[in-house]
């Protein structure tokens, strides 16, 4: 026996009643290039098996092992007889070695992904339970068990009951009513897919109430037999049915494109061969094509389906964001493109397989603008949960991991942008990193009246740990009666010479003015808006906070902000959220990945609160500061919302970190004259801002807007 048969197991999974396992991995001679032959040799303990080859381009690639080799398989183990270990042989080709895996017939493999009862689901979250117990500790633990008792209160199928209610016979009056009815192209690779995944896929197609669609089929050279005349029998039943059957296999991207070659409609939408489509899905697509004929990219939410037709996991995404776009692709499915943009761009690249819709989407973007994007907020696509596909266990396809990344960085590449993308904090999500182009000086703005221990907090974390070294601060004083406020202040200037200085703002507490004010003194090409009560974490929080500032699209820049017990305290900010603005994710523990890895990711927002705010002040002066009217509350949402005006990006870093110890210097709006000024700026937001208010597109209206933790809209 030697070790040049290298032999991955991926998953063995288990049918509900029968206890029929199913085995995937990938078995490779690595010194010939070749896929060993697998064996099944006690076969006494079942009744019968069926072994399956399978294309695995992660191992190809890595390896680099010509794309007709089947280094994957599937392995159906049926009618265990005995609970014993089966051996699993794998022979080279020419016979001269093998190696063996054992599996264990008696242990209680998992359920397939969707067919587990209320017990097996339990447990499956003990298991995550536990797992997010090793990474972020007892304490976040328990608080993350706490806001998902909340969530839970409101489950995505009594949601599904409250919302999803169709007129079809109103629907269908809509669209004989429609002036434009654009054909919509279906691009669609297909290969080796099992037989009723394949027929769901397609009839959720010809139930579509939008008739004037086509459906381009590529099958990718299926070895199954059985998909070729699935294939043609679809295409003798339907003319708008077309099929191009592939001599060679070229992996998703080029089967994609054979596609794409069919179509002849002006939009094609993307669908992947065992996905399904709602019957609503090109009716919603055409409906807003109707409202604005110059879009060039709709996109809407999707949920995931099981293999019993169970619906689960709904990504209610927000409308278009350009930062959350380059660290993961939340824009995914239902993608529908104008096709000849997608001609221009040249389709799908070879090279990106398993994210090569990610690839597409970033430089179709590149052609086209914003206002021709448009985000349908409902679910027009199910996701199949299969035992070996990423929308159960995105370990499963490692590659298409490695392809995202280099998507992102042909990205940054094609822009001119400086800079590098690295891997996130897990699968499918990204970091960017830009060079700093120019070291321009920071002004770091400080209101305080007395606070002594905040404000030696707060300043030397900032001289002690911020590896961004040309900045100054300014500490506006509001009146400070503390004798040791200037001995304080004195001890700063000596460490920092000119680059420390105090204006004293002797007026009646006006958060708005006072910055204004201060602004004024400001030396620096940008403005750090910087709270009293905050201290520094992350070293690199000014660096990274400069680096997309200076960008021309970025308007305000925002930071993590952590309670001193490492929940979040601030990571975005989003309207209507608890009446007129919240803060999302707030007491979501630090190490939590949030709504769909939305706290490990540089999200767009309309706002990020003043606590710690970059800007450049051109932008500042352009909108005329802080709006002085608002003395104490959203003042900082007003100034985003004014920057957003401008037509720029407002974005929230989840690596410029600080902790925030949240109204220790003045106290809560909720008693007297404080909670009368608190209504009178409320209403004023409503009056300047309802449009917003009532319906922030960074957010998503499926959502609640009760609570911050992204359960479902009642």
């Amino acid at each position: 026996m030697n070790d040049e048969i290298k032999i991955i197991i991926d998953s063995i999974y288990r049918e509900k009643q029968t206890n029929n396992l199913t085995i995937t991995g990938w078995a490779l001679n690595t010194d010939s290039k070749s896929s060993p032959v697998i064996s099944i040799d006690n076969q006494e303990q079942v009744s019968s098996y069926d072994i399956k080859r399978v294309l695995r381009e992660d191992v190809n690639q890595i390896y680099e092992v010509d794309s007709d080799v089947l280094a994957g398989f599937s392995i159906q183990l049926e009618g265990i007889q005995k609970k014993n270990k089966l051996e699993v042989r794998f022979i080279s080709e020419d016979g001269q070695s093998s190696e063996s895996e054992w599996i264990d017939l008696g242990k209680k493999h998992p359920l397939i992904p969707g067919t587990e009862d209320k017990m097996a689901r339990l447990m499956i979250k003990v298991h995550k339970g536990i797992s997010y117990l090793k990474r972020n500790g007892i304490k976040s633990t328990i608080q993350r068990v706490k806001i998902e008792k909340i969530r839970n209160q409101s489950s995505y199928p009594s949601w599904l009951e409250r919302n999803e209610h169709f007129d079809f016979e109103q629907i269908k009056a809509e669209i004989a009513g429609f002036q434009y009815q654009p054909k919509i192209s279906i691009a669609m690779p297909v290969y080796n897919v099992e037989e009723k995944w394949l027929r769901r896929c397609i009839d959720s197609i010809l139930i579509q109430d939008y008739q004037n669609w086509e459906l381009c089929m590529a099958d990718d050279a299926s070895t199954d037999l059985r998909v070729k005349e699935l294939l043609t029998e679809y295409s003798n039943l339907d003319e708008r049915i077309n099929v191009f059957f592939r001599p060679e296999n070229g992996h998703i991207s080029e089967a994609t494109n054979s596609a794409l070659a069919l179509a002849t409609g002006e939009f094609v939408a993307l669908l992947d061969n065992d996905d399904e489509l709602p019957r609503i899905a090109f009716y919603e697509v055409v409906k807003a094509l109707n409202e604005n004929p110059e879009l060039d990219l709709i996109y809407s939410d999707e949920d995931k389906i099981d293999m019993e037709g169970n619906r689960s996991d709904p990504s209610f995404k927000p409308d278009w964001s350009p930062d959350l776009l380059l660290g993961t692709n939340y824009i995914s499915h239902l993608g529908v493109y104008r096709k000849t943009i997608l001609e221009e761009i040249g389709g799908f690249r070879k090279g990106y397989e398993g994210s090569q819709d990610y690839d597409l989407v970033l430089r179709f973007t590149e052609k086209t603008t914003s206002d021709r994007i448009k985000h349908i907020a409902k679910v027009l696509y199910h996701w199949r949960m299969l035992p070996t596909s990423t929308a159960v266990d995105q370990s499963s396809k490692g590659y298409a991991f490695e392809a995202g990344l280099r998507a992102v960085q042909d990205a940054l590449v094609r822009r001119e942008i400086k800079g590098h993308a690295t891997h996130g904090r897990a699968n499918g999500l990204y970091d960017v990193y830009y060079d700093i182009e120019s070291e321009d000086l920071v002004s770091i703005i400080i209101p305080t009246k007395n606070g002594y221990k905040d404000v030696k907090r707060c300043v030397s974390s900032i001289i002690e740990k911020t590896t961004y070294k040309n900045y100054e601060i300014i500490i506006a004083d509001n009146g400070s009666t503390d004798e040791k406020m200037k001995e304080l202040y004195d001890s700063f200037a000596q460490q920092l010479n000119e680059r420390f200085r105090v204006v004293v703002i002797d007026i009646p507490f006006n958060f708005s003015k006072i910055n204004n004010i201060a602004a004024k003194e400001a030396k620096g090409n940008y403005l750090l808006f910087l709270n009293n009560d905050t201290e520094v974490i992350n070293a690199d929080w000014l660096k990274l906070m400069v680096s997309f500032g200076q960008q021309e699209r970025i308007g305000c820049v925002g930071a993590k902000l952590l309670y001193p017990n490492n929940t979040i305290q601030h990571a975005g900010v989003i309207l209507g959220l608890g009446g007129i603005a919240g803060h999302g994710h707030y007491g979501y523990p630090h190490g939590d990945l949030g709504y769909f890895g939305k706290l490990a990711l540089n999200v767009d927002y309309l706002a990020v609160t003043a606590a710690c705010l970059l800007m450049k002040k051109q932008d500042f002066d352009a909108v005329s500061g802080f709006d002085e009217d608002f003395t104490v509350a959203f003042n900082d949402v007003d100034l985003c919302l004014k920057v957003k005006e401008l037509g720029r990006d407002n974005v929230w870093l989840h690596e410029a970190e600080l902790y925030h110890f949240e109204s220790q210097t003045r106290g809560y709006d909720d008693k007297g004259k404080k909670k009368k000024r608190f209504e009178k700026e409320k209403a004023m937001m409503e009056h300047k801002w309802s449009t917003l208010i009532e319906d922030d597109p960074f957010y998503n209206p499926n959502l609640t807007r009760e609570i911050p933790n992204f359960s479902y809209r009642d």
